[in-house]
């Protein structure tokens, strides 16, 4: 076996898990199992390679160049990778190069930008349980962001699926946590993972650990130890061992996938669930926060309708800033104070857009400083962005700024670090570092002293070979270079006759011999010796200058926060502007209001005057339940959708789309919209819909938002309108509830329920029959509807004329009096179940007539006639009774 190949297998031996990616020269090798994946997965040639006395073993390599995109294709299907780099330089090793592993990448502690979306954090997080409650934390080793909270269990999904990790760590053991779709045991939707185990669950890849790893006093003296602190009291966590356990978990986990330095991470941030509006996964996707439509299409979400951000940094945060609206009105007031500022004042807005578009994406610029992964160019758009937050401050300034003052306090300057880069990098650095285009001239007298000797030397050679043609007179002379002999000058066979009595034979060729003269070797081994000098200097003194910015972190953290808070405040006025979006009044008491509302997404896809808006009042002490009836295809479901998202807008700081509006602060929106199963546990689709209504019904608030679509449609028509008349009945008298309900129905009986209960209102969407034709006029007015118009929609869906035809045929059956007794063909009576009495109809003729007689007094006979004549009434209703 040869020394590599031993070499090798001590590495793998460490990392077993992992697909090491082994550094050969120019090449990343695989062996043995990996090559067969390396192979398969990335699509790359399967060799083999002599290792030892009659071994040959699998290999597969691709260049060193292109690693990242290898690599963002191995993460995409799950696989860690150790990434193992040669140590020492191969030219000066004597014997086996120097190799370790340097980083076990895997989804959740990538830092390459090729590999990451540009407008989303990729969170690594931990979750450790302990009964009742959860501790969670997590990280953004990009960026910097570390936060912990400690939370109920049932509020942590929800949460996980807020932040969307691209990893999440859990203690090993035989059985999975419920929260991930098992029950304790391990039941549940399962997935298969890179090494056929099972690490997905709920679409994020979970790694399992050394539950030791989760020890609390193990997990205090990491964070102590990293941050150089004395108490955990300092980030607020000293009382919270979950969320404690959880952050050391992490640390273990970056300590042992990032071996060649410490990561920069921000201070922790404490955080507790309760101060944001928690939206659980079906109100994200019912309200196409961030992806639309049944193919999740990101383009008409409601993030891309208010993002008009100009920084990565902005876009990151208007994400995290949609899927967490606040509880605090102080809080939004601010917000909505600083996109005010802009919204009112076109040159200032202006001015700060085109601002922020000189602003790279300082957070992850500085993540690769501390990481040693930084290029020199990020490092020039460092500067750049550093000198226009200068210039960003300016437009907080001035007449009527006062709200604004505390953002401006933020953006205070960072001058040492912005010289630092001035003076010590190339304005415009090209090439790698080493090259000597790096290091900004006038930064290192020795470092230009060697640059300087380097050209001279490569002037001189490069005009030897003319000098050397004029003294000897030989056209064909040429100087060259090769690595084992260095320099050389070349004369053919023909022209040997001619050379100078000083020139030093070195080679013979088969065409003519090399020669070196001493002044050769003398500017040769300046070159080269400066060309080392160079490269060992230049990377010393790069290191020296990301090391001193390092220094500046917290500064231009700072600087990288404050810009994203300006960005978004701008972009949400430029929104506004150009969309018509009104200032929404905020408070705490329990009222909706909105005149003229608009669905943001809807209203731009159909185009400018062609949306119609709809006013909406909800109120906990009058109406907090509207039912909604009409057509299908009229707008229902956009109606009560868009009084969500208002809402929503509104409790993130966006300005709403609207004439006017006054939101009282909700606690949670709440939705149940639309039609879907999950075949994977077996739940139908009414299944679906009743655990998703009953997860409401359980956990809403009177202070809370609830749209409801439908509810009932996945079964028979009797058993669905019985659970939706239950369900409204509920939201209105349960006291734990009465919160305000929009309810959107084809079940026109349930507008009867306004007459019985005084918080219900009816309403529904206007239409107008035009000689046959249906016209959708999209306007809610006052009052139930009795039809619903399907036929039509069917006609205008591309249904074949022959079914449609027949489908007004039955229609009409259905629809002439006394056809419940009949088929759908106008044939022979049906059985008995269609002679049950409607459900909220209790004084019908029939019912009436048995309540009123005289049971104890009838005689055999009379009732016998009674009964008689109450038959005769169910076959013929429209008789009288005598």
């Amino acid at each position: 076996m040869t020394p590599v190949r031993r070499q090798y297998l001590k590495i793998k031996n460490a990392y077993p898990d992992a697909l090491v990616l082994f550094r050969l020269g120019d090449f990343y090798e695989t062996f043995d199992a990996d090559a067969h994946l390396a192979s398969r997965e990335l699509e790359i040639t399967l060799t083999a390679r002599s290792m030892g006395k009659g071994l040959k073993v699998p290999m597969a390599g691709v260049p060193a160049h292109a690693l990242e995109s290898y690599l963002a294709r191995l993460i995409k299907k799950g696989h860690r990778v150790a990434i193992c780099e040669q140590l020492a330089d191969p030219a000066a090793s004597r014997g086996l190069v120097e190799r370790d592993v340097v980083r076990v990448v895997t989804p959740g502690t990538i830092l390459e930008s090729a590999l990451l979306e540009q407008n989303a954090n990729n969170y690594l997080s931990a979750v450790v349980e302990d009964g009742p409650v959860a501790g969670l934390a997590y990280v953004d080793i990009t960026t910097g962001e570390f936060a912990v909270a400690q939370l109920d269990l049932e509020r942590l999904l929800p949460e996980l699926e807020r932040i969307a990790p691209a990893e999440i760590l859990i203690p090993a053991g035989d059985a999975l946590p419920n929260w991930v779709g098992g029950n304790g045991s391990g039941a549940g939707p399962r997935y298969p993972g890179p090494d056929g185990g099972e690490p997905y669950r709920h679409g994020y890849p979970l790694t399992q650990l050394n539950p030791a790893t989760f020890d609390l006093d193990l997990a205090k003296e990491a964070l102590l130890s990293h941050y150089g602190i004395r108490s955990l009291e300092s980030f607020g966590c000293e009382s919270l061992p979950l969320a404690v356990r959880a952050a050391g978990a992490i640390l273990d986990y970056l300590g042992q996938t990032y071996k060649t330095g410490k990561l920069r991470l921000a201070a922790l941030r404490v955080y507790s669930s309760a101060a944001y509006m928690v939206l659980d996964s079906q109100t994200r996707r019912n309200l196409e926060l961030f992806q639309a439509g049944r193919w999740e299409n990101q383009r008409f979400s409601l993030l891309t309708a208010l993002d008009a951000t100009r920084t990565a940094m902005g876009g990151r945060l208007l994400r995290r800033w949609l899927g967490q609206p606040l509880l605090q009105l102080e809080e939004l007031e601010q917000r909505h104070d600083a996109v005010e500022h802009y919204f009112t004042d076109a040159f200032r807005r202006s001015d700060a857009r085109s601002t922020l578009a000189d602003i790279a994406d300082l957070e992850r610029i500085l993540g690769r400083i501390q990481a040693g992964t930084v290029a020199p160019r990020e490092l020039i758009a460092l500067k750049t962005g550093l000198e226009a937050t200068t210039r960003l401050a300016a437009t907080l300034e001035g007449e009527g700024a006062a709200p604004v003052a505390w953002l401006l306090r933020q953006l205070a300057p960072a001058p040492d670090a912005v010289t630092l880069v001035t003076e010590a990098i190339a304005p415009e650095p090209s090439g790698s570092v080493g090259e000597g285009n790096i290091i900004r001239e006038g930064f290192s007298p020795e470092l230009d002293q060697l640059k300087a000797a380097s050209r001279e030397a490569r002037g001189f050679i490069a005009g030897l070979e003319a000098r050397e043609r004029e003294r000897t007179g030989i056209r064909s002379l040429r100087v060259g270079y090769n690595q084992i002999f260095g320099y050389y000058i070349e004369i053919s066979k023909s022209n040997l006759g001619q050379t100078p009595a000083d020139y030093i034979r070195r080679q013979t060729l088969a065409n003519g011999e090399r020669y070196i003269v001493p002044e050769l070797k003398e500017y040769e081994s300046l070159a080269l010796n400066a060309r080392e000098r160079i490269h060992e200097i230049e990377q010393s003194l790069f290191r020296q200058v990301c090391g001193q910015l390092g220094c500046h972190a917290e500064a231009i953290s700072r600087l990288a926060a404050a810009s994203a808070v300006v960005d978004v405040f701008s972009a949400l006025a430029e929104v506004a502007v150009q969309h018509n979006y009104v200032r929404p009044r905020l408070g705490l008491d329990q009222a909706i209001n909105i005149k003229d509302g608009r669905h943001p997404v809807v209203e731009r896809t159909l185009g400018a005057g062609v949306y119609v808006p709809n006013d909406v009042q909800l109120s906990n002490d009058d109406a907090r339940i509207i039912i909604i009836t009409g057509p299908n295809m009229a707008g229902k479901s956009t109606y009560i959708r868009q009084t969500a998202i208002i809402v929503l807008m509104a409790q993130i700081g966006s300005f709403v789309p609207a004439a006017e509006a006054q939101i009282g602060l909700v606690d949670r929106i709440f939705t149940r919209v639309g039609l879907q199963d999950d075949l994977t546990t077996g739940q139908s689709t009414f299944m679906v819909e009743m655990l998703e209504t009953a997860a409401i019904l359980n956990q809403a608030t009177p202070r809370s938002l609830v749209i409801l679509d439908e509810i009932g449609r996945g079964t028979s028509t009797y058993d669905g309108l019985s659970i939706a008349r239950s369900v409204i009945e509920h939201l209105h008298n349960d006291p734990r509830l009465g919160c305000k309900s929009l309810f959107a129905t084809h079940y026109h009986e349930l507008t009867e329920l306004a007459q019985t209960l005084p918080g219900v209102r009816n309403y529904s969407v206007a239409v107008a029959e035009e000689e046959g034709r249906v016209v959708f006029l999209h306007r809610i007015v006052a009052g139930g509807a009795d039809r619903s118009y399907g036929v039509h929609v069917a006609q205008l869906a591309g249904l074949p004329r022959a079914v449609v035809n027949r489908a007004w045929e039955v229609l009409e059956e259905l629809e002439r009096p006394g056809a419940g007794n009949r088929n759908g063909s106008g044939g022979r009576r049906v059985g008995p179940a269609t002679l049950q009495l409607p459900l909220f109809q209790p004084e019908q003729p029939v019912t009436a007539a048995v309540l009123a007689l005289d049971i104890p007094n009838l005689t055999p006979l009379e009732a016998i006639n009674k009964l008689y004549e109450l038959q005769g009434k169910a076959r013929n209703p429209d008789e009288k009774f005598g």
